[in-house]
């Protein structure tokens, strides 16, 4: 309540300090970003930023440290530009929306059925247009830009709901200096994965058919500042695409080094958003044990009984390995859904084959995936065989 009061306060200001900057020359070109939406056949919700231009470009395997250093300064410095007005367009549907205090904003859109005459087929991608009102600087060409909206359907088989930071994307987030190393000199091109990520989220996404097309969505206790960077890296690395789900938080360029920390309560706002607007669906959550990944599902499955399928957790911080354990094991006897704390990809693809989550044919990619030539043939098609037997 304090936060919400001060910011309330502190709005005035903000417009203020952007009008200054137009006056003295010193406001850049605004740029809008519109974040990836989600919703069902009757209502959707999308956010996004209007910031200042830094003129961030796109990343490439050969950036050298200065360059990739540069990039992430600049995803930190940039600054929203509050009381802009956002014009959406969504088949015939128009409606208007003013930037907060630090640049964002929020549509919760009802779609009225007999306005709502896109054709669309089940998981489809929609498209939402968006027009700037560049009211700081009238003399400028109106700015114009798309967003995505995911609209599921309710017959999917499941949805898939996944941690990112050292659950899909080797981050370290428990050890500050292997942490910052990473933010400040990989980028989305050469930041890694973990081994079979890839192949078994998308092994997810086609279900026990092959052919579903199972919804993702990503939550991260990292900042918006990231979303560009995340992106790139799921797309680059062949992931599924899915909206992502990141922190309000707003992190100066001085403390870029808290980026990623503090409460992660959000996660369960977010995601329980994401299970209020799929009501007929069941999901899988997937995370780590890195942070408080297990307390939150926990928490969820307990909240939400019969709408949680399965959940995986990476083991990667020992000293939580015990605490992870009896977490799942209090959830198994109270609900019966299972926790499972797994060591890598493949334990958890093996498990997700067993329960009929996935393709046989699947995991023989994982596992190649994973361990490359280690295994010949032979020796996965067994590992199959013992898991369905």
């Amino acid at each position: 309540m304090l936060n919400l009061i001060v910011n309330i306060l502190n709005f005035p200001f903000r417009k203020l300090k952007a009008y200054l900057k137009k006056r003295l020359g010193w406001l850049g070109q605004p740029a809008l970003l519109p974040y990836r939406g989600y919703g069902n056949q009757q209502e959707f919700y999308i956010k996004g930023r209007v910031i200042e231009d830094t003129g961030l470009s796109q990343p490439k395997e050969r950036n050298n440290i200065f360059q990739n250093m540069l990039a992430m300064v600049k995803r930190y410095a940039s600054n929203g530009i509050p009381g802009m007005e956002i014009c959406a367009d969504f088949g015939e549907i128009s409606r208007s929306y003013v930037t907060d205090e630090d640049g964002f904003f929020e549509i919760n859109l009802p779609i009225a059925q007999e306005n709502y005459r896109l054709s669309y087929s089940i998981n489809e991608w929609q498209s939402i247009h968006f027009k700037l009102e560049n009211n700081l600087q009238p003399q400028r060409e109106t700015i114009e830009g798309n967003g995505e909206v995911l609209l599921s359907q309710i017959d999917n088989q499941f949805g898939v709901i996944t941690d990112i930071d050292d659950t899909v994307l080797i981050s370290h987030s428990t050890n500050f200096r292997k942490k910052l190393r990473l933010m400040l000199f990989k980028n989305a091109r050469t930041r890694m994965p973990f081994e079979g990520v890839a192949a078994f989220y998308r092994a997810l996404q086609q279900g026990n058919s092959g052919n579903h097309h199972n919804p993702f969505f990503y939550v991260s206790s990292s900042e918006w500042n990231l979303y560009d960077l995340l992106v790139d890296f799921c797309a680059f690395h062949g992931l599924p695409k899915g909206p992502f789900l990141l922190r309000d938080a707003k992190i100066k360029l001085s403390k870029i080094w808290k980026a990623g920390t503090g409460n992660h309560n959000h996660k369960l706002d977010k995601i329980c958003h994401v299970l209020s607007l799929h009501k007929k669906n069941q999901f899988i959550l997937i995370g780590d044990s890195g942070q408080q990944d297990a307390e939150i599902y926990d928490q969820i499955a307990r909240e939400n009984p019969f709408r949680i399928n399965t959940i995986y957790i990476r083991d990667v911080r020992p000293s939580r390995h015990k605490i992870v354990e009896e977490i799942a094991y209090r959830l198994k006897e109270d609900t019966g859904l299972e926790m499972l704390l797994v060591k890598d990809t493949e334990e958890a693809a093996l498990h997700a084959l067993k329960k009929g989550l996935i393709t046989a044919a699947s995991v023989r990619e994982i596992i190649r995936d994973k361990v490359a030539d280690e295994l010949v043939d032979t020796d996965i098609q067994q590992m199959i065989d013992k898991v369905m037997n």
